[in-house]
């Protein structure tokens, strides 16, 4: 009989596990699963009725306006994207290893922006750079003249901007935290050795970060694709993508198919952007674990040899410094 009970309890847990698992299974098919189906369904219906049928895609695939759009949201998506990666390495590095007042509130801001609506950011640039807005005003005051010289928020640029902007902390938080496990044993071996302030970020700092750099930025690149707000507020007309496109075809001109073709592209092209997002993390992962050196010689100078390495670089060692003392 004791032999037998274990066995018996093994299929018990399963069952048990599996009921408990249904409830959220169930949730997550009924909220998310079965809308999706829906939309799904809709692409592949005809207008003129019928069953399910692949002549939406080709009549919705071949218009002017469609690849007009996916132009705009994969230039500006990867437009946005990269400057949203330099802007927030550069601030990073400041924030993390140049001391200066302020820092750690600077740092703590980081996190409170990541909660603020992007439409909140685009009413802010329309503020300050707006036609009618405070730089605008400035110039026409010193001038004397009738307009301002800046009229771009409502072009693509002024959409690239608003998007770098807003999305520029979602790079800084995985590279700050990133940051934060460089050891400071590493900063100041490097320095000693005779290594730059820009050789130390070359490589002791950036191959430690490339991680969440990469992830920092395929988020990024996923949010552009599917941003909506920023697009809308900016009042750009002649700036059309995916997500504009979507709403135009479902609420402007009422063609539902159209509008479900449109958003099944997009959602097909975030899965692949993601799918690729996991490729690329998994063998940077792998990468950077097998070149990581030893801490004393991670960056190490081919001039040392001199025997004149100057001392550590002030402003990454303090920085060092201050964060371990945190």
């Amino acid at each position: 009989m004791a032999d037998r009970t274990p066995a018996a309890a093994g299929p018990r847990r399963a069952r048990t596990a599996a009921l408990w698992a249904l409830p959220p299974v169930a949730a997550l098919a009924l909220v998310f699963l079965y809308p999706l189906a829906l939309v799904v369904r809709q692409s592949v219906t005809p207008e003129n009725g019928g069953g399910p049928s692949t002549a939406p895609y080709t009549v919705v695939l071949a218009t002017a306006s469609f690849r007009d759009a996916l132009a705009n949201t994969v230039l500006i998506a990867a437009g946005a994207t990269l400057g949203a990666l330099l802007l927030g390495l550069l601030l990073s590095l400041v924030i993390a290893f140049v001391p200066f007042p302020g820092g750690r509130a600077l740092a703590r801001f980081v996190d409170l922006f990541l909660a603020f609506p992007s439409f909140l950011i685009t009413l802010a640039l329309l503020f300050l750079y707006g036609t009618a807005g405070i730089a605008n005003g400035l110039w026409t005051d010193v001038t004397g003249a009738a307009h301002g010289p800046l009229d771009f928020l409502h072009t693509p640029w002024g959409v690239l901007l608003a998007e770098v902007t807003y999305f520029t902390p979602f790079v800084m938080r995985p590279l700050l935290a990133a940051f934060a496990q460089v050891e400071t044993a590493q900063l100041e071996a490097a320095g000693s050795l005779g290594a730059g302030p820009w050789r130390i970020v070359r490589t002791v700092i950036l191959p430690e970060a490339l991680p969440s750099l990469a992830a920092g930025g395929a988020l990024v690149l996923v949010l552009c694709l599917n941003e909506f707000g920023i697009v809308l507020f900016t009042g750009a007309k002649d700036v059309v993508t995916l997500p504009v496109l979507v709403y135009s075809k479902a609420i402007l001109d009422g063609d539902y198919t159209g509008a479900c073709v449109v958003a099944v592209v997009n959602i097909v092209l975030s899965v692949a952007l993601y799918a690729l997002y996991r490729t690329v993390m998994a063998r940077t992962a792998r990468t950077a674990a097998r070149r990581r050196p030893a801490p004393a010689a991670s960056a190490a100078p081919a001039d040392v040899s001199t025997g004149n390495a100057p001392a550590p670089t002030p402003a990454l060692a303090a920085g060092g410094a201050d964060r371990a003392r945190s």
